[in-house]
């Protein structure tokens, strides 16, 4: 994901893009162009597009194989699965608990343990049989059971000492005037019932890879095999994140700081492949909280020495609903808060026998630190001026000293790592390929599948060995660079080092400012124009040099942009074409939003932000490659984009989208999701394109702004602008084939796409007053898998350029992976390609080229990117016009609608200087 580019941004452009230089592909001199003009924004179309019926697509099948390339043999992590008795059925029935009182029961630990303990006694009226369990409402058995319908009386009896909020000292043996609430053994009676649902043949598999039935078919009895897996991890007492699984083993925690941990475990699950069914297994990770002392965690987790710098704000946030275990007890609690005063000076109610020995009692306020000192032996040391933790219920609190509480491991950490966090993670995490291998293949021996009793039932072995595949490795596309020279990538890497810029810019008129006390900009404007010189752009001196007030350093992000903002106007004379601005913190700045906003949103100027902590040549080298694409210059075409000769895009006005949803920090659904899509313009070019954004309700996925239409019979969606852009910059030619680049997307969602976005696109063209709909090719990238490739004869990762269409791939639809970058470190992670419609009629080998070359066209970059540009660049203005609002004060802010929906806010729209600008390299 991560591109060797060192500079932290995203940035803007300028107005007027610079005309193609006349030797670039481009229309003939003199062709005639079509009649058609776009509409004016505030004309309403000749025709109501709401009247015409969308067309249902459906996800292709696959029409051959790609043949070119280098032939390589491979290793994938798939594992050949074998069904010995393919008659078998799963009965499938639901799941209800309920406790004594009618209460559903939805803890999925307590369901689990409540399972486990109806088998144990209620085996024999259950035939003997073995069944599978997801730990909610699904049960599922190999043949049925005796009768469709059980109720049964479970009791689960949990062995701990529970006290009220007077006794908050647990050790199970109080002071004798002490009274406890509850005895030390609870009893819980639960009703469980279990009821038939449904049938589903095992045979559906094989109907499936034998193309007789559909897929609908065959992933339910998929997801019964998937649910054995999962049942299996849990009865481990592992941690379950959907189908990987993680053991509570030190020797796989790696700490990432902060008091976070990452911990290593596995994936599996059961997949239909044209090699028949296979399993796959992967190494994985997931975050967790850094299990021990809760105040060693909260040191860690702010970054602070002493407890006495802890804020207990944050504190209170962070540990609310964690689970801790109490050291002098041995039990298990649930935070709810903390307490209001230090745990010296907080009081509780404690009910006291009358001394005189009478049956009455009386009841006294004491602090926790004595209650604890008096009543159970334990002296207090570091926690005595801190809060106690609170883990009783709001009208009925159970107080607990910091001191005596440990987190509880394998507690998932949800919220986003920062930049050092991840770097930590991926620099301690990382294995080499034959690393992995060894790994994962010893790892499905040591799970025993095949001794499951609902596999074994199914006659179900899996085959201790990778599956043998054969690659095909494309081959290198060349670069044009500057001076008419040629440039060929070496394992999927190139360097401009005495090389020039294809189509340099020129800064004329420019400005530094600088929010950082450590920068000398002078001597980095210095070193820019000097570098710039041997990359073709020339850059006269910057008109000013602004350093900002050192007493304004601690004004709030907004405050200080717009005080520098106002500065940078005095000095000026007039406007800008470039602004860099050195920024104090590398990554993260909260500077770096509100000043996006001011010169992309409000101003309409292009401009860098950097942050370097060492100026060498390959530094401002990077700084430069996105200054000249922000600025309408071109740093390398692909050589056959440069003499016009791209198969079935030269001859063709030929448009490419790429489709990306950033969904801001996980475990916040108050932040609105950033739906992007970038638009390449002045065709046959495939190297040139320009964003738009807009804001969508949290954690959904498909975009719904694609085409909107608005009251006044305009439409303001997404690709309105985009379609509007390629026509002005492609000498007026209207797109007649559109490749759409879609990422993000599971396939449980490809109907959505081609039935929802696709027909928002097809809606917006029509609103331009257009009849003939474009033809459309339609691919997702997918590259939140677990199919990794080895080669089989080697130690290293798989060249650039390798792609797998055989074997590994779905028995029908029309997939394949594809590792067009290098990897330098760890193990590659193919991209995997879905295409859902492909109206154009590519070859097979034409798509994949497309594909491989569109990974050497980001100009941001001096490597071949592992996914297609057009997506990058779609994430990018994505992510970058998302920090252009702070979510945060918005969803405090936010009031109530009469609906009780909370209206979601609306992203500023870009300057029109810069709206056509490639502003997110």
């Amino acid at each position: 994901m991560m591109e060797s580019v060192v500079v932290i941004e995203e940035a803007a452009e300028l107005p007027d893009l610079p005309p193609l230089p006349a030797e670039l592909p481009g229309i003939e001199k003199g062709a005639e162009l079509p009649p058609l003009l776009p509409l004016p924004p505030n004309v309403p179309p000749n025709i109501d597009t709401e009247q015409v019926a969308p067309t249902v697509y459906s996800v292709i099948s696959r029409e051959g194989v790609g043949t070119i390339g280098k032939r390589i043999p491979l290793l994938a992590n798939h594992f050949k699965v074998a069904v010995n008795v393919p008659d078998a059925t799963f009965f499938q029935y639901n799941v209800t608990v309920t406790s004594e009182d009618k209460r559903n029961i939805e803890s999925k630990g307590i369901k689990r343990k409540l399972i486990d303990r109806l088998y144990q006694i209620y085996s024999s009226e259950l035939g003997g049989k073995s069944f599978a369990y997801d730990g909610d409402r699904t049960l599922c058995t190999v043949g049925s059971l005796p009768l469709d319908k059980f109720e049964f009386k479970v009791l689960l009896e949990e062995s701990y000492a529970k006290h009220s909020a007077e006794s908050p000292c647990a050790n199970g043996k109080p002071r004798e005037e002490t009274k406890r609430s509850k005895c030390s053994f609870q009893s819980n009676t639960f009703t469980v019932e279990i009821s038939f649902a449904a049938k589903i043949p095992l045979r559906s598999i094989a109907l499936a890879l034998d193309g007789v039935e559909s897929d609908a078919n065959s992933q339910d009895a998929l997801r019964v095999l998937n649910i054995v897996l999962r049942q299996q991890a849990a009865n481990r007492g592992c941690l379950l994140v959907r189908q990987s699984f993680f053991h509570d083993d030190s020797r796989n925690f790696t700490d990432v700081g902060g008091g976070v941990t990452g911990v290593r475990g596995f994936h599996s699950s059961f997949h239909l492949t044209q090699a028949g069914l296979a399993l796959n297994m992967d190494m994985s990770t997931t975050m967790i909280l850094k299990p021990g002392p809760v105040i060693d965690f909260l040191l860690f987790n702010q970054n602070v020495r002493e407890p006495r710098n802890i804020d207990w704000t944050k504190a209170k946030k962070m540990l609310k609903n964690l689970r801790v275990r109490a050291t002098h007890s041995h039990q298990e609690f649930k935070i709810s808060g903390l307490s209001g005063k230090p745990c010296i000076q907080q009081l509780f109610s404690m009910k006291l026998r009358n001394v005189d020995n009478s049956n009455g009692v009386q009841t006294v306020d004491i602090t926790v630190f004595e209650y604890f000192a008096k009543h159970c032996d334990i002296q207090l040391t570091s926690s005595a001026y801190l809060p106690c933790l609170d883990v009783g219920k709001p009208n009925r609190p159970i107080y607990l000293p910091l001191e005596l509480c440990s987190l509880v491991s394998l507690q998932r950490y949800t919220k986003a790592l920062s930049p050092m966090q991840r770097a930590s993670l991926v620099e301690k995490s990382r294995q080499k390929p034959q690393e992995r291998v060894k790994i994962v293949t010893n790892a499905l021996g040591n799970y025993c599948y095949d001794d499951d009793p609902v596999l074994a039932a199914c006659g179900i072995s899996i085959e201790r060995k990778m599956t043998e595949v054969e690659g095909r490795v494309l081959e290198t596309p060349k670069l044009k660079v500057g001076n008419n020279g040629d440039c060929f990538p070496q394992n999927g890497r190139w360097s401009f080092t005495k090389k020039a810029l294809l189509q340099p810019s020129q800064i004329d008129y420019w400005a530094v400012v600088n929010f950082s006390a450590k920068c000398d900009t002078s001597y980095i404007s210095r070193e820019l124009i000097r570098c710039g010189m041997s990359k073709g752009i020339s850059i006269e001196r910057p008109y000013t040099l602004i350093e900002e007030e050192p007493q304004l350093r601690r004004s709030d992000p907004v405050t200080r942009v717009e005080n520098m903002f106002e500065l940078l106007i005095s000095k000026l004379t007039r406007e800008p074409k470039l602004i860099l601005c050195v920024l104090p913190e590398r990554k993260n700045c909260d500077i770096y939003g509100p000043w996006k906003k001011k010169c992309l949103s409000e101003f309409g100027v292009v401009t860098q932000c950097i942050c370097p902590v060492k100026i060498t040549d390959q530094y401002l080298n990077n700084v430069l490659l996105k200054i000249n694409s922000k600025l309408g210059g071109i740093n390398s075409l692909l050589a056959i984009e440069h003499s016009g000769h791209l198969p079935l895009v030269k001859d063709t006005p030929t448009m490419i989208l790429g489709m990306d949803v950033s969904h801001g920090s996980p475990g916040r659904s108050d932040i609105p999701s950033i739906a992007a899509v970038v638009g390449s313009r002045c065709w046959p070019l495939i190297s040139r394109y320009r964003a738009s954004a807009r804001t969508q309700s949290s954690k959904v996925e498909i975009i719904d702004a694609l085409y909107k239409p608005l009251d006044n019979g305009n439409d303001d969606g997404i690709v309105r602008e985009l379609f509007l852009d390629f026509y002005e910059s492609s000498q007026r030619r209207k797109p007649t084939q559109i490749i759409v680049f879609r990422d993000g997307v599971g396939e449980s969602q490809f109907n959505q796409v081609l039935n929802i976005e696709l027909n928002q696109i097809i809606k917006a063209y029509q609103h331009l007053g257009e009849v003939d709909v474009p033809k459309f090719t339609v691919i997702v990238a997918q590259k939140n898998h677990h199919t990794k490739l080895f080669q089989a004869n080697g130690l290293e990762n798989v060249p650039p350029g390798t792609v797998v269409d055989t074997k590994v791939t779905h028995p029908r639809n029309y997939d394949f992976y594809m590792s067009a970058h290098a990897g330098m470190f760890g193990t590659t992670r193919p991209v995997h390609y879905h295409v859902l419609l492909d109206e154009i009629g590519f070859s097979a080998d034409d798509l994949q080229n497309l594909i491989h070359s569109l990974s050497y066209v980001n100009q941001r970059s001096t490597n071949a990117t592992s996914v297609v540009a057009p997506i990058h660049y779609a994430h990018h203005a994505a992510a970058q016009m998302g920090r252009f609002m702070n979510f945060d004060d918005l969803s405090e802010a936010s009031s109530v609608t009469s609906e009780g929906n909370v209206p979601i806010p609306e992203l500023p729209r870009l300057h029109s200087n810069v709206k056509s600008s490639m502003f997110f390299c």
